[in-house]
């Protein structure tokens, strides 16, 4: 299943190939293959470059600073972009056009509209996410930050934790509980919060990675206006649902292209190496060969929802379970992370001997098997065991399309195929328990 598309659709999609052509530096092979310094200054000066061309916000209306632009033209730009690894924005692009700024544009008054969206765009507001709670994770709705209007203003008490390059924002959006009375969903809002003030204390929580991507964010009589309200008061349960639909759902169908350049990336690189003659790297190349092609096909599903013009809602929930387990098996990873800026000056990025080999895949098994050197994030165990994907027999099982992919790897051998269950057990590696 391949879609096609019009001549004018193929006039726009060769468009955003000579922007690519012209903006990119010449061998691009991602801002991780740079350094720290010379990623951030160049991810600055590219999100301008977006910006003016109205490729940052691609969906927005024109009088907000955005593209303007059809649901078939924004496919066309988020294909061409994944196929060429070029970057759709820069920072807590994610935060402030993909979640709140989508969410403004569903929600908001024509004041509110009028107000955030250009600075998003202009890079004068940048956007975190306040939902968790230390006592309110996987149930939201138990949430104890209070907000209580005083005058003009609400009070805002209370800690959010898990909040993503907070560090880095100037604004957040933080759900509220503003009616202690009414059932636990139906009294919070939505609330657009200024973090430059006293009340607003960000702390940076270190992993063991030495990373500090994740915050704590404490709230101490912070105070924002009373019309900072999105959605109405008592109503923000429905908002923040949006929200999610937006952060899950946009890239459903664009992600299995990106994640099928990382497997043909580092295919490529398992035949350089010569490493592709290891049964047990091909088994799990293979394995992830037929995840990838899963997701293209729950893409290809989402992708026709969206130029029917519904948004993704709750169905990418499929296709998350999906690309989360391939990601704890440490199989094909995601994008690379931004480059952190670090107070010691050294370069903390995860993986990074990957990116500069133009792969973006997490270090682990296959990053030992493939490019034959250790990673320093590489704490595994020996966990002896039957194969994980048994040989299954009819049309369209998994063994012929892993086979298909033990093909690509210039695996023709069935001595490399993966074992039928129940056969002698295979010392696999799978990642320590955390």
């Amino acid at each position: 299943m391949d879609p096609t598309y019009t001549e004018e659709a193929e006039a726009f999609r060769t468009r955003i190939k000579d922007f690519l052509d012209a903006n990119l530096p010449p061998g691009w092979a991602g801002y991780g293959a740079m350094s720290v310094e010379d990623a951030f200054e160049w991810t600055a000066d590219w999100r301008q470059k977006l910006a003016a061309n109205g490729l940052l916000a691609p969906s927005w209306p024109t009088e907000y600073g955005g593209g303007g632009m059809s649901e078939l033209e924004q496919v066309i730009l988020a294909e061409e972009f994944e196929k060429a690894g070029a970057p759709t924005g820069a920072g807590n692009d994610a935060f402030s056009i993909q979640m709140v700024g989508n969410t403004i544009l569903h929600w908001g008054t024509e004041e509110q509209k009028a107000h955030f969206l250009p600075r998003i765009i202009s890079g004068e507001d940048v956007w975190c996410q306040g939902y968790s709670e230390p006592d309110a994770g996987s149930d939201l709705g138990g949430l104890g930050c209070k907000a209580v209007l005083d005058g003009d203003e609400w009070v805002i008490n209370g800690q959010k934790i898990w909040t993503s390059a907070g560090q880095y924002a100037n604004w957040i959006f933080v759900l509220c509980r503003t009616d202690p009375d009414a059932p636990k969903h139906r009294g919070i809002s939505f609330l657009l919060c200024p973090m430059e003030q006293p009340g607003v204390e960000v702390r940076p929580i270190t992993m063991i990675s030495g990373d500090d991507e994740f915050n704590e964010t404490f709230f101490t009589d912070a105070r924002t206006h009373k019309d900072n309200v999105i959605g109405g008061v008592n109503a923000g349960w429905a908002v923040a649902m949006t929200l999610l639909g937006y952060e899950r759902g946009e890239a459903a169908a664009t992600q299995p292209i990106m994640f099928k350049a990382e497997w043909e990336k580092l295919a490529a690189k398992a035949q350089e190496t010569g490493a592709n003659t290891d049964p047990v790297l091909r088994d799990r190349l293979a394995s992830t060969y037929i995840e990838v092609e899963i997701m293209r096909y729950l893409g290809m599903g989402t992708l026709t929802r969206f130029l029917g013009g519904a948004q993704p809602g709750h169905r990418v929930g499929v296709q998350a379970l999906l690309v989360r387990v391939p990601q704890a098996a440490d199989r094909i990873g995601p994008r690379c992370d931004r480059p952190r800026r670090d107070d010691r000056g050294t370069e903390r990025q995860e993986g990074l001997p990957l990116r500069r080999a133009g792969i973006t895949e997490r270090p682990g098994f296959m990053a030992r098997r493939v490019l034959q050197r250790p990673c320093r994030h590489d704490l595994r165990w020996h966990q002896p065991g039957p194969a994980q994907h048994p040989r299954r027999d009819g049309v369209g099982s998994a063994q012929g399309t892993q086979a298909a992919g033990l093909g690509l790897l210039g695996c023709t051998d069935d001595r490399h195929r993966t074992p039928a269950h129940g056969t002698d057990a295979r010392t696999h590696r799978s990642p320590a328990p955390r």
